[in-house]
């Protein structure tokens, strides 16, 4: 398994697995990025997306951004997803990404959010160590 950090070059194959992350959530319709926007972001350094590779075949990421919180003053990085494709889950990818993404942080600490119903996503992260609390996420699209 090669874990490694995708680049603009890699925007069709990146848009592809967030499809299948969408698909796995049934939110497919959710996805309304394009390869050159991905381009775009793929190049940006606040934004990092590694991918994980069995025999030059993409079968996982795992994507961030750089934030800072202002309570603390300390950086943090905030997970926006990990995602494993079906025929690799179970096989130890998750946790592989998720350890690259622990070395990234270098003692900084990584956020994310989980779905309330997503209590296979809640197992794994508890078992790699990680504390989950409970919060309601706000959205507002103002018009």
């Amino acid at each position: 398994m090669d874990i490694r950090r995708a680049t603009p070059d890699d925007a069709p194959t990146v848009r592809g697995l967030i499809h299948g992350l969408a698909e796995h959530q049934n939110q497919a319709e959710g996805v309304t990025v394009s390869v050159d926007d991905l381009k775009r972001m793929l190049a940006r350094p606040e934004i990092t997306y590694l991918l994980a590779e069995r025999d030059g075949t993409a079968v996982g990421y795992v994507s961030w951004l750089s934030r800072v919180g202002f309570w603390s003053g300390e950086d943090y990085l905030a997970l926006d997803d990990l995602y494993v494709t079906g025929a690799e889950r179970g096989n130890g990818v998750g946790e592989l990404l998720m350890r690259a993404v622990a070395e990234a942080a270098e003692g900084r600490v990584i956020r994310w959010e989980v779905a309330e119903a997503n209590v296979a996503a809640q197992r794994f992260y508890e078992r790699v160590g990680a504390t989950l609390v409970s919060k309601k996420i706000g959205r507002w699209q103002p018009r």
